[in-house]
């Protein structure tokens, strides 16, 4: 689909190894200048006002520009400061430290004078010279490609926490075509790019979609049935609604027991069990493992033995919505006390219970029962006091499991399609902005 340019020749960076003939390569702090980070979010009312781009700003800023500073962060900076760390058209903001080396480096360009705004100290500012040759389109794909990421990562030090130093910036090596084709190959990229994006945006929407799809099937068989014709009932219960005539209604105590066992202060210092937060659970995906601790070197919160059979009920944030079901034996699980370890009585196929655990109108009830704004949460005897219903006859309840089952699989197969999709462009995405602003492609004949 792309060809090739006719000829190539040998960089002097090591990525990439060959550039078209006519292009040239150059370290990048040779055609501008690496500010030092920038100012803190502390807020003085002796300073002047301003608007500051943060890290988070930068970092998954799909469109890899910034160009007003509506919605920015308002706070103050000395007028001194605020005067050497202003943003102007052209400028680019990096991200000079990450987590993990994979993700550092990302940048925005900054595509108008942005009045009265400011940078964060978690960001660095590149600002090129006047006759450094770099056109303001091109060097928004250029930042973000894979060779120059890969730099980053290689570049980067620490432990908890990767870092990149001024100089670390100023050696990372580009590449530069002359400027009339940098700004067909940024008009190229930004028409494919845009292009990429709305496919994008509409797997992401029918994800959405599917979600609700599956939410809705989880609610009307745990409140409905399977039998369309069935005999309905009021409940009695306002958020509840109408329920089969011949389901029954009892507090959760009444049926279950509620943090059954934890583990006690006198557990073996040395014991090693997997730990299940709050963070490593997800209502769709259920929870993922992480690697094995000891007891003597485990959070404090890290007490709620958990069994096969059992649901966990996130008690705090519970706008998350961490709900799963324990498939397995498990003998070295435990999991956080902000869960409700929730193990079912003899009435219960114990799936069942989960899914109306995990069913909106619980969930609803949850969190309107939820105390707190950054931090909602609900004590566990809270918890244990909500109703739920359920059919006297385990037959009825394993069907309606079963049924759930086939449907979230089918559901959740679907959704796994669009989420790998999703992967595939993004990493086509990568690629033909590396292609494009390397050289491997030319693309001047489509513009």
């Amino acid at each position: 689909m792309f060809k090739p340019y006719s000829g190539y020749k040998d960089s002097e960076i090591d990525f990439p190894r060959k550039i078209p003939t006519h292009w040239k390569s150059i370290k990048l702090g040779k055609i501008g200048r690496f500010s030092a980070s920038g100012i803190d979010k502390k807020s003085d009312p002796s300073e002047v006002p301003v608007r500051m781009v943060n890290y988070t700003d930068v970092y998954g800023n799909n469109s890899l520009a910034i160009s007003s500073s509506e919605g920015l962060m308002e706070t103050t900076a000395d007028s001194d400061k605020a005067k050497e760390h202003s943003l102007r058209k052209g400028d680019v903001l990096f991200t000079p430290s990450s987590e993990t080396e994979k993700d550092i480096g990302v940048s925005v360009v900054v595509t108008n004078d942005l009045q009265e705004t400011v940078y964060s100290y978690h960001l660095i500012r590149f600002r090129a010279a006047s006759n450094s040759g770099l056109s303001l389109g091109f060097r928004k794909y250029f930042c973000n490609s894979h060779e120059v990421l890969s730099q980053f990562s290689k570049l980067c030090k620490g432990t908890t926490r990767q870092i990149l130093g001024r100089d670390d910036f100023c050696n990372i090596g580009i590449t530069l075509p002359p400027e009339e084709e940098q700004v067909k190959i940024a008009r190229f990229l930004d028409q494919k790019t845009a292009q990429i994006d709305a496919l994008i945006t509409k797997k992401e929407q029918m994800i959405e979609l599917l979600k609700e799809e599956r939410a809705a099937v989880i609610n009307q068989a745990v409140t409905k049935g399977l039998d369309p014709n069935v005999e309905m009932k009021d409940s009695g219960i306002k958020w509840l609604g109408t329920i089969p005539k011949h389901w029954h209604l009892k507090k959760i105590k009444y049926v279950s027991r509620v943090n059954k066992e934890s583990l006690s202060e006198t557990t073996a210092h040395g014991y090693e069990f997997y730990y299940i937060d709050i963070g490593n659970v997800d209502l769709e995906e259920g929870f993922k493992l992480g690697e094995k601790i000891k007891f003597d070197g485990a959070p404090s919160r890290a007490r709620r033995i958990v069994r096969k059979g059992d649901s966990i009920v996130s008690t705090v944030r519970t706008y998350l919505k961490a709900i799963a079901y324990i498939e397995d034996n498990c003998t070295d699980l435990i999991v956080s006390t902000g869960f409700a370890v929730v193990t079912p009585c003899d009435v219960f196929v114990p799936r069942f219970l989960y899914f109306v655990l995990r069913s909106e109108r619980f969930i609803d009830r949850v969190c309107a029962l939820s105390v707190g704004v950054s931090y909602p949460a609900i004590n566990a005897t809270e918890l244990a006091d909500i109703v739920v219903w359920y059919p006297d006859d385990k037959n009825e309840q394993s069907k309606i499991v079963d049924y759930l089952d086939k449907k979230t699989a089918q559901i959740d197969g679907q959704i796994s399609r669009e989420e790998r999709s999703i992967e595939l462009l993004k990493e086509y995405r990568t690629a033909l902005i590396s292609e494009a602003v390397t050289g491997k492609i030319d693309v001047r004949g489509k513009w």
